[in-house]
């Protein structure tokens, strides 16, 4: 995809945040929790005032719901900063160890992208200086998964949302202060 051109598809999309997620960590040195959306206005994003704690992340994957079924959105991505920890070759993970407080986590931008009927993410290995500085992103082995599950995932509803449902929703949104004009425009990366 071109700079600057409008993402078309869920792959475009994904390049698009992709960029984004490198241009946040080279002006930045981490990348704001943020979501983009592909509606029939164009491109649609909302990054959240905070995500300190767990509520803050609940509410930010329910405003990202809203948005779609408001805006119409036919893909998404959330982009994201976290820890991961992965398996040994034959081994399993403790499921009550968390991944950032492991010893051997490795930190990396997910890109977490839905369209209807599919689901695409990309994990972009976090490779710092040695004074902690952005590197760059380094090759990602982590296989594509069939799906993700938890609060970040299955932001896309299932079926279009009628023009009814898309007024609740906006409603609700500028309510919670998000009105249309908030959610549009041309990201600063682009």
């Amino acid at each position: 995809m071109k700079r600057g051109q409008i993402p078309t598809s869920l792959d475009d999309l994904l390049a698009r945040a992709e960029h984004y997620a490198e241009f946040s960590m080279r002006q930045m040195g981490r990348v704001p929790p943020t979501f983009l959306a592909l509606c029939p206005s164009g491109l649609t994003f909302y990054l959240p005032e905070a995500m300190g704690d767990e509520r803050a992340k609940d509410n930010f994957a329910h405003t990202a719901r809203l948005i779609c079924l408001a805006h119409d959105a036919s893909a998404v991505v959330m982009i994201l900063e976290a820890w991961m920890k992965l398996a040994a070759p034959g081994e399993t993970l403790d499921p009550k160890e968390r991944p950032s407080e492991a010893i051997d986590r490795r930190e990396v931008v997910v890109l977490a992208g839905e369209a209807r009927g599919t689901q695409k993410q990309k994990f972009l290995p976090i490779i710092r200086t040695d004074a902690g500085g952005f590197f760059g992103f380094g090759e990602s082995d982590v296989p594509q998964f069939d799906s993700l599950q938890g609060r970040f995932a299955e932001i896309l509803p299932p079926h279009p949302a009628t023009k009814e449902r898309q007024a609740q929703a906006r409603l609700q949104l500028h309510a919670m202060g998000i009105p249309d004009s908030a959610l549009q425009g041309d990201p600063r990366w682009s």
